[in-house]
């Protein structure tokens, strides 16, 4: 059964609306048309209504959705090829991030990425996407390859952060997530991120130094949780949609503050409903960029994500 957000329920009420609408016997085609149109005119406004004034903690709601995406998901809609790659060669293998090689339009390339569970059992796998110290070193592996055979890395991030449990910690997470901005800060090859759901924290930081970084249009990315970030500041997670206002964490204020390079278009009412149709822009996406940073040289691509990530946080009075 989908998931329906509280916010979406005029949406949900129109498209029940419509389902009975179209089974209904004894109805003649002209009549049958005429309503149908008319309800699929209403749901169009309603949902373009909803979704264009989404407040930030809303957003949070979407970017979270059970049924939004994940990085399997653009594989199988963008990449064809695709082998995955498993374990660190320390520890080993983590599910909560998926890694492996595949070819894009015929091209060759690297593909890593949180991934979440649909039900119980899978998000139970996958760790919810909460990566262990041992998944970015398998990452770290990866990247090296990358480099070593020159094909560009692609990522997807999705993680509601890196997971804080006291065997990550023993095993040390703390040095895995530095050791992975190092590796990909050292890239000679383009690096394209997507921020696909939720970027958390270090968490999706870990995978996202991409030279550039594209963000969907309901996809949030921050410092940290809003529950969290209420739990701190007023010692209170009921204050979430306070914070995630405070936290600048929607795509629209990421781009005006310089973190991402460009938002992805969303098809109307989340990419939770249309994941081809989201597929197909973040693929736009990724070709356009990669034919850009393809014309630079090894050296151009270092100092280009150098400079990138070096000017974040400057501003003029």
């Amino acid at each position: 059964m989908a998931t329906v957000l509280d916010f979406e329920a005029p949406i949900v009420e129109i498209e029940a609306q419509l389902d009975e609408l179209r089974n209904l016997p004894g109805l003649n085609s002209d009549q049958m048309n005429k309503e149908i149109s008319s309800l699929e005119d209403k749901l169009a406004k309603v949902r373009a209504n909803i979704y264009k004034r989404l407040t930030p903690q809303q957003k949070v709601m979407v970017a979270r959705h059970p049924d939004r995406p994940y990085t399997l998901d653009y594989i199988q809609n963008i990449f064809t090829d695709f082998t995955e790659l498993h374990g660190d060669r320390l520890f080993r293998e983590d599910p909560a991030l998926v890694c492996g090689m595949a070819k894009l339009d015929g091209e060759p390339v690297m593909v890593i990425g949180h991934q979440k569970g649909r039900n119980t059992k899978e998000n139970i796998h996958r760790n919810f996407g909460m990566v262990n110290p041992e998944g970015y070193r398998k990452s770290q592996r990866l990247f090296e390859m990358a480099d070593m055979f020159k094909r560009p890395v692609i990522t997807f991030v999705d993680t509601p952060g890196a997971y804080p449990g006291i065997g990550a910690e023993e095993r040390g997470q703390a040095e895995a997530i530095a050791r992975s901005l190092m590796v990909m800060a050292g890239l000679k090859v383009p690096m394209i991120t997507v921020i696909a759901g939720e970027g958390g924290s270090g968490g999706a930081l870990a995978i996202a130094m991409g030279n550039r970084i594209g963000m969907l249009e309901h996809s949030i990315y921050a410092v940290i949780s809003p529950e969290g970030c209420a739990s701190i500041l007023w010692k209170d997670a009921s204050y979430a949609g306070k914070a995630a206002e405070a936290l600048k964490l929607t795509s629209k204020d990421l781009k005006e503050l310089n973190i991402i390079d460009e938002i992805i278009e969303e098809p109307m009412g989340g990419a939770h409903r249309n994941h081809p149709a989201t597929a197909a822009k973040v693929k736009d996406f990724i070709v356009r960029n990669l034919a850009e940073l393809k014309t630079m040289t090894p050296e151009q691509l270092f100092e280009d994500r150098y400079q990138k990530f070096r000017n974040m946080g400057v501003f003029a009075e």
